[in-house]
């Protein structure tokens, strides 16, 4: 501007100059001079002209600029909305960011089965003097997620996430989330169901290399439906509504149509009464979910009569161990039949370089008994035939508490950490966080009684093959050389009630004479890298 406005003035100035000089030949010339205002108005209209010209080129300057679009790389970690790389919009309406995350991970057991006993023979493989598969120590490319997200208009975020690690190509997120404002927020699609506090953390953040009995065997993964969420009271309250088709315990639905079309409903509700204060208690957060149904499952025969895909269809699930090995089944005689419900109070604590975070959740879960047999003649009608009187309401419960800690004086938070320094030789040695957890998994006892509940007579589940209870305790380590790559060292034992008969004796009324399956030890390492 203070450019503009001294060219101007030389401008006109010089023109004066000019303009005297002109006047004196015109004047000995015998011609009219032009008065003085004459030669302002003309010099001061062309004054106006050079300058709109002027504004002109800037103004098609910023319309170029604004149509180019921007190309960044930020650093930033997995869980940051602003990480790995991005193609945008000048004006940063329109954003389309290229992420992805790596973790290779080794899986070291000393003790410990990756199986429950009695399987199909024809299933089962070699197995040792104890009716178990030894745990088999593995490489594993646990997690592979190239992704890509973005926003449209300002406020309308997708995330497409498939997934190719485990062995397994599948789609884990697929969806749109239309953010109207802070308050009121629209989800659709594929994604991780509101409902657990860890579940929500991102997998690049989680504290273990594996999550929870409370994330992974009870509450629901991802599913396919809607949610409306938001945040309001400046924040401190977080709500979140869902209808969706509904999983088994710790299931992840896939993007093929359900079977049955009873939806799920689920809510949760979180508050950080403080977050916004200067006080002890701003990192503490507390808050409870729920979801309900009614599902009816379906008798899943043999390995023979059906698909492997109908191994699902009676609406049950397998649970595993910390290790991440099977260690109970229910019968293949038994099935949903009803309402399932599930709570779970949950709550975190941040303070400085400490953290703890807390889960319990209980599944309410109606079970019956079917009998088997062939499609009725001409295929119409069902073959799921109910054994009377052989109903049940169950419930299983688990519970976790983590606790962490960095050594190198990080600050401790829900979302990722940022090193103070990053790793390099003689000039850094990043973060290093030390944690812990205990946690829990119990199987209600009618599960393996039978229905009159008056004996272990193996109703619902076989109590000889699968275990009744799980209780786990892990430590670790975990290293982040800078923002993006970790490396994860976690050692953890398990121990079991039931789920080892005594080789073929028949479990007694009371169950005494089961035998607990064997305790699980192993050491997982993990290398990780996020952006």
């Amino acid at each position: 501007m203070r450019k503009s406005w001294l060219f101007g003035r030389v401008v006109i100035v010089t023109s004066i100059a000019l303009g005297l000089g002109v006047q004196a030949n015109a004047e000995e010339a015998g011609q009219t001079p032009k008065s003085i205002e004459q030669r302002f108005e003309e010099l001061d209209q062309e004054i106006r002209i050079l300058k709109r010209k002027r504004e002109l080129e800037q103004e098609a300057a910023e319309t170029a600029k604004k149509a180019r679009p921007v190309v960044k790389f930020s650093s930033a970690g997995y869980s940051s909305r602003t990480g790995g790389f991005s193609l945008e919009s000048a004006d940063g309406n329109h954003v389309i960011r290229f992420r992805g995350i790596i973790q290779a991970d080794h899986r070291l057991y000393f003790d410990g089965a990756n199986d429950i006993r009695n399987r199909n023979d024809q299933r089962a493989g070699d197995l040792n003097a104890d009716g178990f598969h030894e745990a088999s120590d593995s490489w594993y490319l646990r997690r592979l997620r190239p992704i890509m997200e973005g926003t449209l208009f300002g406020k309308y975020d997708f995330r497409f996430r498939p997934e190719f690690g485990m062995g397994s190509a599948t789609v884990v997120d697929a969806y749109l989330d239309a953010r109207f404002s802070p308050a009121f927020k629209v989800r659709a699609g594929k994604f991780k169901s509101f409902v657990g506090l860890e579940r929500l953390q991102s997998a690049s953040d989680i504290k273990f290399i594996e999550r929870s009995y409370v994330t992974n065997t009870v509450l629901p993964n991802r599913d396919l439906g809607i949610a409306i969420h938001g945040d309001v009271f400046g924040d401190r309250l977080n709500y979140a509504f869902g209808l969706v088709n509904g999983v088994s315990d710790g299931g992840n639905i896939s993007t093929g149509p359900e079977f049955n079309s009873r939806k799920e409903f689920t809510g949760r509700l979180f508050a950080t009464p403080f977050v916004n204060d200067d006080s002890a208690l701003s990192g503490l957060g507390i808050g409870a979910a729920a979801t309900y149904t009614d599902v009816s499952g379906e008798r899943n025969l043999n390995f023979t009569d059906t698909t492997a895909a109908d191994s699902t269809r009676n609406g049950l699930p397998s649970y595993l161990s910390e290790g991440q090995n099977t260690f109970f089944r229910y019968s293949s005689a038994a099935v949903a039949d009803g309402v399932r419900i599930r709570v779970s109070p949950q709550a975190y604590y941040f303070i400085g370089s400490f953290s703890i975070l807390s889960e319990y959740a209980q599944v309410i879960q109606d079970v019956s008994l079917t009998t088997g047999g062939s499609p009725p003649a001409g295929g119409v009608g069902s073959n799921t035939v109910f054994t009377p009187n052989s109903g049940k309401t169950l419930h299983h419960q688990a519970w976790n508490v983590t606790v962490s800690y960095f050594l190198t004086g990080e600050q401790a938070s829900f979302r990722g950490v940022k090193p103070i320094e990053s790793f390099d030789f003689g000039k850094g040695w990043g973060a290093w966080e030390v944690v812990g957890r205990y946690n829990e998994l119990a199987l209600d006892a009618d599960t393996f009684k039978n229905p009159a509940g008056t004996a272990f007579t193996g109703g619902y589940a076989d109590l000889s093959a699968s275990a009744k209870r799980a209780r786990s305790w892990a430590v670790g380590l975990n290293w982040y050389l800078n923002t993006n790559v970790r490396v994860a060292l976690n050692y953890l034992e398990t121990r079991f009630d039931g789920g080892a008969g005594i080789d073929s004796t028949p479990i007694n009324a009371a169950g005494t004479n089961v035998q607990d399956r064997p305790d699980e030890r192993a050491f997982f390492t993990r290398l990780q890298l996020a952006f």
